[in-house]
């Protein structure tokens, strides 16, 4: 018998293509869905404090499970409330959308200025008559929340700024409801219910620049091969005369922004100490206030900010969150 080749594809997936750093470390939502019914916001984020697991009863109809007791891992985000620091209006053109005004609450947070230069006398009251007169014109009303991280258990006072958009009912029911949020605190409980399905986006954890070994998980070549070992055989063939984007080679490894679909939220709490460990979570400590709890894994390192979002596909599963029966609180 001839020798049979072994097939044995490289890891690794080529739709994620290019892998480069995120610009930042919050991710940027590039799409909201609509919602029905009354005008409310379609995100909230907060930041990740790490992971425990749970005892609950299954209520998924069709599960093997249906109806026992079952082990669900769980991720925790510290979620203190965020503030409405501006309403923004945005037209459609042909290009896109385009920013048709803004309007800035008269009062900000204090730790504000340390991102942006804030107006210092903001004409709110002449930008939101502005944005009632061209209402004709608007195409979506988005709002600039802020989060507060000197509420959650980070070592920063720097916050963050956020564009949320309003969904929900008609554009002008929609302007009044962000007129009436100005300046406000807005809480998790404001925007998501318990049970519901969420879309999760975060940047993962940075490897910097990594061989194809490790970023794509070749195998290694043997120890007396030429050259190299930790490299690919071949890059190409002479023709075409380049290298193909799917040759593995080295490069950025992580940091990568990423959106993951339809997670639950098992709860929504104020009392973390249902959920704190006796020595905290690790790396993040103990949470401080409020806090959701998703069902499954969570992109990214402890205290990075992560953003939920209504879900943009058709929700699966049960409406209604799991019966919690016992939460660990042990150290992981």
């Amino acid at each position: 018998m001839g020798h049979r080749k072994k097939h044995a594809p490289k890891r690794g997936s080529l739709a994620y293509l290019p892998r480069g750093r995120a610009k930042r470390w919050r991710a940027r939502i590039r799409h909201w869905p609509e919602i029905e019914g009354k005008p409310k916001l379609l995100a909230f984020s907060g930041y990740k404090v790490g992971m425990t697991h749970l005892l609950t009863i299954d209520n998924q109809k069709g599960s093997f499970n249906f109806g026992k007791e079952v082990t669900l891992p769980v991720t925790l985000i510290d979620s203190p409330p965020m503030t409405i620091c501006a309403v923004r209006a945005y037209e459609k053109r042909s290009t896109g959308l385009r920013t048709l005004t803004e309007a800035w609450a008269q009062t900000f947070s204090k730790n504000l200025g340390r991102l942006l230069s804030v107006p210092k006398t903001p004409k709110t009251e002449e930008a939101l008559k502005k944005i009632e007169s061209s209402l004709g014109k608007i195409h979506e009303i988005r709002v600039l929340a802020t989060t507060q991280p000197e509420l959650a258990n980070v070592a920063r006072k720097t916050p963050e700024i956020i564009e949320i958009k309003v969904s929900g009912g008609a554009t002008k029911e929609q302007l009044e409801y962000a007129k009436s949020i100005l300046s406000k605190e807005v809480n998790v409980s404001d925007v998501f219910q318990q049970g519901e399905w969420v879309d999760v986006a975060g940047i993962t954890k940075g490897k910097g620049i990594q061989g194809p070994v490790k970023r794509w998980g070749i195998r290694r070549k043997f120890h007396k091969s030429r050259k190299t070992v930790r490299q690919v055989g071949t890059i190409g063939g002479w023709n075409p005369s380049i290298v193909q984007y799917t040759v593995p080679r080295a490069g950025q490894m992580g940091f990568h922004q990423r959106t993951s679909y339809s997670q639950q939220i098992v709860k929504i709490g104020e009392d973390a100490t249902e959920v704190n460990p006796k020595r905290g979570f690790i790396h993040s400590g103990p949470i401080k206030g409020g806090y959701l709890m998703l069902a499954g894994s969570v992109y990214g390192p402890t205290r990075r900010l992560v953003t939920m979002k209504h879900a943009a596909r058709a929700k699966i599963g049960p409406p209604s969150p799991p019966k919690i029966e016992y939460v660990s609180i042990q150290t992981k």
